[in-house]
């Protein structure tokens, strides 16, 4: 007999990130999470001129707009943030797509409850838990309707 509520295994792409930050210092992170802001993708034309109403994230204190896409079983996500305003966000963001992107959804409904608090941690960000926490929310409500739809 097994055991349904094991804990779902974190794909290596997550993994590699969170023992990544695991490892830093306060300073070290705040270098990183500067050098990840400057690698987010940028937003795609074809979502420019689109109603944004189910895609803003209301609980973050900075407006993010989560886009995503699925195609071939495996999902892709973009945002649309202000990153000169807000590179803590965009960084975050960043930090995140490179772990889901070109993944199927499976790897993203595995990113861990304490994920947010890992990366966040010692750099005084708590402040930001809850937009962060809602961003990685969203991209996992995202994850389980492509799962649906590929059903």
């Amino acid at each position: 007999m097994t055991d349904e509520t094991a804990p779902i295994p974190v794909p290596p792409s997550i993994d590699r990130v969170l023992r990544q930050f695991r490892s830093l210092g306060r300073e070290e992170k705040m270098q990183a999470l500067l050098s990840y802001a400057k690698k987010l993708e940028p937003l795609p034309d074809r979502y420019a001129a689109i109603d944004r109403t189910n895609f803003t994230i209301p609980e973050c204190q900075t407006r993010v707009d989560i886009f995503p896409e699925y195609r071939d079983g495996k999902l892709h996500f973009f945002a649309d943030v202000n990153i000169r305003q807000s590179p803590t966000i965009a960084a975050f963001l960043s930090i995140l797509f490179s772990a889901i992107n070109g993944q199927p959804p499976e790897t993203t409904l595995a990113i861990p409850s304490d994920f947010v608090r890992t990366m966040m941690e010692n750099i005084g960000l708590g402040a930001r838990e809850t937009g962060l926490s809602a961003m990685v929310t969203r991209v996992k409500r995202y994850a389980t309707e492509a799962e649906r739809y590929a059903a």
